[in-house]
């Protein structure tokens, strides 16, 4: 999870690959009216996003080996969103700067434009404590970001015994 430029479909596929499980890039899930909405520069609302994210969800509960989904997942209540669908989903927030977020999005071919990358920032809410995941900064070559997020989660999941 993390706004557009953080790494997600990079990140999320190196991951998918590590665990052996599927690779699913919730940009692919979006409903056309979205895509065309951003494309024109304008920012999705909770009206867009809700039902894109019960969609996020059902992809996550149909993958019985389970599955590494790249979505924004801004807000809590996005991933609480998520996680009403798929209760077991754990998030991976993939921390980025401000300044890097927008030299990412300058330099690739994507519909969400550069322009929209305000409206993302407002709407992030950082992963809290409370919340099922964890958090890695993306500052390093994917496949060690990748050893950090492994490293993270199995730490999370001793904490948990």
């Amino acid at each position: 999870m993390g706004p557009s430029g953080s790494g997600k479909s990079v990140v999320g596929a190196v991951l998918a690959e590590r665990l052996g499980v599927a690779f699913i890039d919730a940009d692919d899930l979006h409903p056309a009216g979205n895509v065309a909405k951003m494309a024109a520069g304008t920012p999705l609302d909770d009206s867009d996003r809700m039902p894109w994210l019960d969609i996020v969800a059902d992809a996550l509960a149909s993958a019985p080996e389970g599955a590494v989904v790249a979505c924004s997942a801004l807000a809590r209540r996005y991933r609480q969103r998520i996680l009403e669908g798929a209760p077991d989903a754990v998030f991976v927030e993939l921390r980025v700067s401000p300044g890097e977020l927008a030299r990412r999005m300058s330099t690739r071919q994507h519909f969400m434009p550069p322009a929209l990358l305000a409206s993302q920032l407002q709407a992030l809410e950082h992963l809290d404590d409370d919340e099922p995941g964890v958090v890695v900064d993306n500052d390093r070559a994917p496949h060690d970001v990748v050893t950090e997020v492994t490293r993270a989660l199995d730490a999370r999941r001793r904490a948990q015994r």
